[in-house]
């Protein structure tokens, strides 16, 4: 559907909700909980200017209606005239944008857009190739994130014996960190000459990707008595680092039957830590995967599912070519893609999400009309 069609919901539930935020934050107990405040404070800020952007919308059709008459009126004098058909087509453009501006406000914020991240990579098919193609993912997104000034915390890996992945799990912290790598959950596919292919063939591999929002305790609550919790001794590749406590910790959560394994630390104690974080964090994903596919009718045309078994893109190495099949998005730059240049990529997905909004607010206000 065209941004042309000039018609705008009405915005009265919008202006009540930033009644209702301004008496909560009148409140002096408003800022005790940091950060419920920041979000209520990024809410109001997001619905002020929606309501401003909606002003100057019906101030500019006031504008262009005055224009217009002035025009049209036989008694306008020429140079009267000729200045109101001069900004009628400045009028017509801003509207035009004002239109655009005001269904993206209305896009509801993702709550867990500005949360920390832990990122799973695994092999999938292609064996050793494929656990190479692993570790290529975990270097890729680790330079991404350090030219973003993020930190990276390795959380749990699983090496493979040519040097690669079968995985690897890490938590990476910053700024806006689950907005820009929500995109990455899927199947990436390989197709390349391994090392060890004396004939030169091509072999495709995969890995796969889930990008998680870190959870905190306050978000997903545990019940201990689900949780069924070993330890054992953690293996290594021998030498100086192996470790010789009984220190690997492997927690099985019965309602979902979720497992999951830490023993990068020699303290038992850490690796419980780290692996509770991840399980956190894997069962906050479950929640709002449910929530969205209950809003599914909503979200047809949204930018992939982040559903960790569609795969999303190919990179192709003897072309030197990477492409997005979410948005058929085809780059030659593969080798920088690698190491970590991403952003090309992600801002095109955001700008293919946000056109999918905007046409369902769209589709909305055409359905109430």
């Amino acid at each position: 559907m065209e941004l042309s069609t000039h018609q705008l919901p009405d915005l009265s539930p919008f202006r009540e909700r930033l009644r209702e935020l301004d008496a909560e934050m009148a409140d002096p107990a408003f800022f005790q909980d940091s950060r419920r405040a920041a979000e209520r404070s990024r809410e109001h800020q997001k619905l002020t200017r929606l309501l401003e952007l909606y002003e100057r919308y019906n101030a500019c059709e006031r504008e262009l209606r005055e224009s217009r008459e002035l025009v049209a009126d036989a008694e306008t004098d020429a140079d009267m005239r000729e200045l109101a058909e001069a900004e009628i087509p400045e009028r017509e453009a801003e509207k035009e944008k004002l239109h655009g501006a005001i269904l993206e406000a209305m896009i509801p914020a993702e709550a867990s857009d500005s949360r920390n991240t832990i990122v799973e990579i695994r092999a999938g098919t292609g064996g050793d190739e494929a656990s190479l193609f692993a570790g290529d993912l975990y270097r890729m997104y680790t330079r991404y994130a350090e030219a973003q000034g993020w930190k990276i915390e390795v959380l749990s890996a699983n090496e493979s014996e040519v040097g690669g992945f079968k995985e690897v799990i890490f938590a990476v912290q910053g700024q806006d960190v689950y907005r820009w790598l929500k995109w990455e959950s899927g199947v990436h596919r390989v197709q390349r000459v391994p090392t060890t292919e004396a004939g030169g063939r091509i072999h495709t591999s995969a890995a796969t990707v889930a990008v998680l929002p870190e959870a905190e305790e306050v978000d997903v609550e545990i019940d201990p008595n689900e949780l069924e919790i070993t330890v054992a001794r953690a293996s290594g590749p021998g030498g100086q680092g192996v470790n010789t406590t009984d220190s690997a910790v492997q927690i099985l959560h019965k309602p979902t039957g979720m497992i999951v394994k830490c023993a990068d630390e020699r303290s038992q104690l850490k690796n419980k830590t780290k692996a509770l974080k991840v399980l956190r964090s894997r069962l906050l994903e479950q929640k709002e995967r449910e929530e969205r596919e209950q809003q599914a009718a909503n979200r047809k045309s949204q930018v992939g599912s982040g559903d960790r078994s569609e795969r999303i893109r190919t990179y192709n190495f003897p072309q030197g070519r990477m492409t997005d099949h979410r948005i058929n998005l085809t780059l030659y730059s593969l080798d920088a893609l690698m190491q970590g240049e991403l952003q090309a990529v992600l801002d095109a997905l955001q700008e293919a999400d946000k056109k999918a909004k905007i046409d369902s607010v769209l589709e909305g206000v055409t359905a109430s009309g």
